[in-house]
């Protein structure tokens, strides 16, 4: 992205478009498949989420100060507060990396005043306060996060209970903020009841099967741990010690068990996906391409779960990815339970190879 002068305060749409290419493949894919109003709705919301995302995986930045920044980060996005964005960026910029240093997110966050005139400017007022409660109970969990694991410098997760509830201000509250734009409007009070009902579920399967594919990455660069102490211990292993080679088959079996409770959530996500309504811009391939691509990190997941503790990490293939794009953009509702089943046993680019 080009650089841009932090002075700026003018509305720029496009260059919030092209911000959430460099910061998020996924959601970029998100975006680029939506149609309007809702491709913006959901690039800019998406914004505010990485804003405070960059913030609190920021290992540079001590404790306390995140806690800080991020309290009044919520506040500015608060429309009930009393304190303005630039109050935010203020306070931010002795964090920041040099121009030259920024990376796609840091840049963002260096424009956090671009992307909230853009925010008030560009959505109406129904989207934005469908927007903003999410937005602030995610920042506020975060906010609670870091302050509750200040003496470790970074996160340590004790047991299950607060994997998922990590997960959900992550991005259960995630999964909220699409409910509640999907819900406006004259939609059957059941069908948005259904939607409530599973919306957190979407998000914790997305975030859990990030949490067991990026150990590796998560400990090394962000000084996090997101596999439960309990689970970790019940192996023999210590959570400072769980990318060691000699704790590699241990280390590797708790990976397998929150892949495992990953699943769990799968049906409640397809029926997520099943119930959504296709309107003011939603598309199915919008969200069943990010659902079908995590059905396939579990499945390698399951096969190979020490990657997941090494610099090689979990992934699927690019061809797998770009197979699965081309048929979600035709693939309706009611083909995802199959594409799920494929998917689940085998990478896709294979499955539907023409036999020779």
């Amino acid at each position: 992205m080009s650089g841009r002068a932090h002075a700026s305060i003018e509305p720029d749409l496009a260059w919030c478009h092209e911000a959430v290419q460099g910061v998020s493949r996924t959601f970029a894919l998100t975006v680029d498949v939506l149609d309007e109003p809702m491709a913006s709705q959901i690039c800019l919301g998406y914004l505010l989420c990485r804003i405070a995302d960059t913030v609190e995986d920021a290992g540079h930045i001590p404790p306390d100060a995140q806690t800080d920044l991020l309290r009044t980060y919520q506040r500015a996005i608060d429309p009930e507060a009393d304190v303005d964005i630039h109050e935010f960026r203020a306070a931010v910029d002795e964090w920041l990396p040099d121009p030259a240093d920024r990376n796609d997110d840091w840049r963002v966050v260096a424009e956090s005043p671009t992307v909230i005139a853009t925010f008030e400017d560009e959505l109406a007022a129904d989207a934005r306060g469908a927007i903003v409660p999410p937005v602030v109970e995610m920042v506020d969990g975060m906010a609670m996060f870091v302050d509750r694991h200040a003496e470790e410098g970074g996160l340590r997760i004790d047991d299950r209970d607060e994997l998922e509830q990590y997960c959900y201000y992550a991005a259960g509250t995630v999964g909220n903020l699409i409910t509640n734009l999907l819900t406006r409007g004259d939609l059957a009070e059941e069908r948005a009841e259904r939607l409530r009902a599973t919306a957190e579920e979407f998000g914790l399967l997305l975030q859990l099967v990030n949490v067991s594919k990026d150990v590796y990455d998560d400990y090394t660069e962000e000084n996090n741990v997101y596999l439960p102490a309990e689970w970790l211990a019940a192996e023999g292993v210590d959570q400072e010690e769980l990318i060691a080679p000699e704790n590699r088959e241990s280390s590797a079996r708790v990976v397998g068990r929150t892949a495992e409770h990953a699943r769990s959530f799968l049906d409640d996500a397809q029926a997520y996906l099943e119930t959504m309504p296709l309107s003011n811009g939603n598309t199915m391939e919008a969200w069943s391409v990010p659902y079908l691509l995590a059905v396939g990190t579990l499945r390698e997941l399951r096969s190979r779960p020490e990657d997941a503790l090494t610099e090689a990490g979990v992934k699927i293939s690019r061809q797998e990815v770009f197979a699965v794009m081309s048929v979600a953009g035709d693939a309706g509702r009611d083909s995802l339970a199959e594409l799920r089943e494929v998917i689940s046993r085998t990478p896709f680019h294979r499955a539907v190879e023409p036999a020779d």
